[in-house]
C-alpha cells in the first residue's frame, strides 16, 4: 500500500490544486492527511521555525531563555522554536536561527533528516498522507538556489530523505511545466508582492549569482535549470514516480491520468 504521495513541480505548476485533488480521490477509500505548502506545522518539515543549540540559547538572558523554551520542542540536537510565537526584538534576534534561510547547511541538514525520521516513526499506520512539494522543491531551493550546490550534492541529500520514507512506499507525482514563464506571469497577477520576493530570493542566492541572474528573466532561468535537475534526480531515486507533462495545458486530461494512477 502506498501511504505517502508527494506532489512536486515548479512554482505555479498547479501543485496545490493537484495535491488537493489527489487527497480527495484517496479519501474515497482511505483515511487521508493532506498537508499543503505553508499550512502551518508540517509533520515532516519545518516552515517557520528556528533551531537553537544550548550555546545559542546562552546568548539570551535567563528570562528570555525561559520564554523561548516555554514554546519550544526539545530534540536530541537542540530546540525547535516556532517563530510565530514571537514578535518584536526577540523575533528579530531569533530570525538568524531560522531553518531554511539563515543556518549553515551542516547545521540544518541533520535537523531536517531527524524530522523525516520522526514523521515515519510516528505517522498513523492507517492513514495515507498527501504532501505538497517537500521532497524536491524545499531541498532544491536550499541546496541549489541558496547554497549553489551541485546536482550530485542535492541528490545526496534528497536520496537520504527518499531512503527514510521508503517504508511508506511513497509515490511522487511531478508536474512538468514547459510554459513556466507564462504560468508565473499569470500567477503574479493574482499574488500581490509575491513575484518581487521570489525574484530576489533566486537571483541573490548562490546559484543565481553564479549565472549572473537578473530580474524576471534570471528567475525563469533559475527555475528551468531547477526543473531539469529535479527530473534527473527523481529518475535516480529508488521510489515510484510519475511525470505529468504540462498539465496546465489540459488539467482535465492530466487529472484523468492521475486518477488512473491512483
Amino acid at each position: 500500500m502506498n501511504r505517502l504521495y508527494i506532489i512536486e513541480g515548479l512554482p505555479c505548476s498547479g501543485k496545490s490544486t493537484t495535491s488537493a485533488f489527489v487527497a480527495d480521490i484517496l479519501k474515497e477509500n482511505n483515511k487521508v492527511c493532506y498537508v499543503d505548502e505553508g499550512s502551518g506545522n508540517h509533520p515532516a518539515d519545518y516552515e517557520f521555525h528556528a533551531f537553537l543549540t544550548d550555546d545559542d540559547l546562552s546568548e539570551f538572558s535567563d528570562s528570555v531563555q525561559a520564554e523561548i523554551l516555554s514554546v519550544s520542542e526539545k530534540t536530541k540536537r537542540g530546540y525547535i522554536a516556532p517563530l510565530s510565537e514571537f514578535q518584536g526584538e526577540l523575533f528579530d534576534k531569533l530570525l538568524k536561527f531560522k531553518i531554511y534561510d539563515f543556518l549553515p547547511f551542516e547545521t540544518e541538514k541533520p535537523v531536517m533528516l531527524d524530522k523525516w525520521h520522526e514523521f515515519v516513526e510516528n505517522c498513523n499506520k492507517d492513514t495515507v498522507y498527501v504532501f505538497n512539494c517537500v521532497l524536491l522543491q524545499n531541498p532544491m531551493c536550499e541546496t541549489m538556489m541558496r547554497f549553489g550546490f551541485s546536482s550530485d550534492k542535492s541528490y545526496g541529500f534528497i536520496s537520504q530523505i527518499a531512503e527514510i520514507i521508503k517504508p511508506l512506499n511513497p509515490v511522487v507525482i511531478y508536474l512538468k511545466n514547459d510554459d513556466i514563464r507564462q504560468s508565473v506571469e499569470k500567477a503574479s497577477k493574482e499574488r500581490e508582492g509575491w513575484l518581487d520576493a521570489v525574484i530576489g530570493y533566486h537571483v541573490n542566492g548562490e546559484y543565481g549569482k553564479s549565472i549572473n541572474a537578473k530580474g524576471f528573466d534570471g528567475y525563469i532561468k533559475c527555475l528551468l535549470e531547477r526543473q531539469k535537475r529535479e527530473l534527473m534526480i527523481l529518475s535516480e531515486l529508488d521510489i515510484k514516480s510519475v511525470v505529468i507533462d504540462n498539465p496546465q495545458r489540459d488539467f482535465e486530461k492530466a487529472y484523468e491520468r492521475i486518477r488512473e494512477i491512483l
